[in-house]
């Protein structure tokens, strides 16, 4: 077991966040059942979290995300390590506000196993990760065209 972690790629959790009345069309869900089928990620745990507006945070089970009658999150069936627990959606619930809804994913990035396999075994090691938000980016090139 300890020789496949060694071959694993970085993990990253996200959660992505649902104001209420979101339309939640299922647009994303295709995309991502892409990326895992291509092996660019690989779910390891996926929860959904509601807020209820007296302030309760609830596990949820999202099946038809478009109301058309159709099972949109199959690729989450069996995507239950563990390693993600109620503590986090309780967490992540508690970004929220009342009546919003949260996907929260943890999954690996198998499309760096190969590199951070390679930094590993020659003892290097992640010291720090940063993810930053298009947005910040948009800001940035838009202050240096504008310079």
């Amino acid at each position: 077991m300890a020789e496949d972690l060694d071959e694993m790629g970085p993990i990253d959790v996200v959660v992505v966040a649902y104001p209420k009345g979101a339309p939640l069309t299922g647009e994303a869900a295709p995309i991502l059942v892409d990326l895992v089928e291509r092996g660019i990620i690989r779910i390891l745990d996926a929860l959904f979290v509601r807020k209820n507006d007296d302030g309760s945070i609830i596990g949820i089970a999202v099946t038809d995300l478009d109301g058309d009658g159709v099972n949109d999150v199959v690729m989450f069936e069996g995507a239950r390590s563990g390693l993600l627990a109620d503590e986090d959606a309780a967490n992540a619930g508690e970004a929220l506000e009342p009546g919003e809804a949260a996907l929260i994913l943890l999954y690996e990035n198998r499309w760096a196993a190969p590199f951070a396999a390679a930094v590993r075994r020659n003892g290097g090691m992640l010291v720090a990760s940063q993810r930053i938000p298009h947005e910040d980016v948009l800001e940035a090139l838009d202050a240096l065209e504008s310079n």
